[in-house]
C-alpha cells in the first residue's frame, strides 16, 4: 500500500511540483494550501509524513505542526526560507524531524522523505487491528468500518491499553494507573467504569467484558502490524 504524505505549501506552483515528484516516487500526496485545510485532511486520512511550509499566507506552519504534534507522532519535515539558527531550533523544539531551506533541490527533499519513510516501516507495530477497528499509533487515530472514529484522549489511551494487552484481566486500579499515569487510589472510583462504558458505546461492540469482582478484559484477538 502506498504511503501517504500530507503537503502544506501555499505556493501553488511549488505545491504542484513537489506533489508530482513525490507521486512519481510512488507516494500518495494530499495537497493543502492552508493550515485549516491541512488539518481537515489529516483528520480524515491515514498520514505517514507531513511536509509543511512555515510561512503561509493563511495560518502558520509551526502552529499547525504544534497542534498536530500534540495528538500524533507522525513524521514532519519543514520547508522554510528561514535559515537562521533560532528558527531551525524552534522547528525542532515543536517536534519537527527534519527541515530543508528554500530554495532546495527536489532530489534532496526526496532523499529526506525516503529516509523518514524507512523509519515508518521499521517502527513496528504502527497499527493495532481488531475486527473492524484499526488504531494508527503514529497518528493516534482510530478508524471503525473504514471511517474515522472520534474518541477523547483518555478513551483512546484506554482502547490502546486493552488492544496492547488482550485476553488479560486487569483490575480498576491497574487500569487507572496505566491510563491515568497515577496511583489508582487517587482516581475517582467511577472513573474507570464510566470511561469504559463510554468507549464501549462508541465502539458499539462487547469486546470489553466485566469480570465480576475482578476487573475487565479485552476478549477479542488483536493483530499488530
Amino acid at each position: 500500500m502506498k504511503k501517504t504524505i500530507l503537503l502544506l505549501e501555499d505556493d501553488e506552483n511549488l505545491n504542484r511540483g513537489i506533489s508530482m515528484r513525490l507521486e512519481k516516487e510512488g507516494y500518495h500526496v494530499l495537497s493543502a494550501f492552508t493550515a485549516f485545510g491541512a488539518e481537515e485532511l489529516f483528520e480524515k486520512n491515514e498520514v505517514h509524513l507531513i511536509i509543511s511550509d512555515i510561512n503561509l499566507r493563511e495560518g502558520n506552519g509551526m502552529d499547525f505542526c504544534h497542534r498536530i504534534r500534540e495528538k500524533s507522532s507522525v513524521y514532519i519535515i519543514f520547508l522554510t526560507a528561514l535559515d537562521q539558527e533560532t528558527d531551525i531550533v524552534a522547528g525542532y523544539d515543536i517536534g519537527a524531524d527534519d527541515y530543508i531551506t528554500k530554495p532546495f533541490s527536489l532530489m534532496i527533499l526526496v532523499s529526506k522523505v525516503h529516509a523518514l519513510m524507512k523509519r515508518v516501516e521499521t517502527s513496528k507495530p504502527s497499527v493495532l487491528k481488531c475486527g473492524d477497528i484499526r488504531v494508527f499509533l503514529h497518528e493516534m487515530k482510530v478508524w471503525k468500518n473504514e471511517e474515522p472514529l472520534s474518541l477523547s484522549k483518555k478513551e483512546l489511551q484506554l482502547l490502546i491499553f486493552f488492544l496492547e494487552n488482550p485476553q488479560q484481566i486487569f483490575s480498576k486500579e491497574q487500569i487507572a494507573e496505566a491510563v491515568w499515569d497515577i496511583d489508582g487510589q487517587f482516581v475517582d472510583d467511577n472513573t474507570v467504569p464510566v470511561n469504559i462504558s463510554r468507549l464501549k458505546a462508541k465502539l458499539e461492540w462487547d469486546a470489553i467484558q466485566n469480570v465480576r469482582g475482578v476487573g475487565y478484559i479485552w476478549t477479542k484477538d488483536v493483530t499488530k502490524e
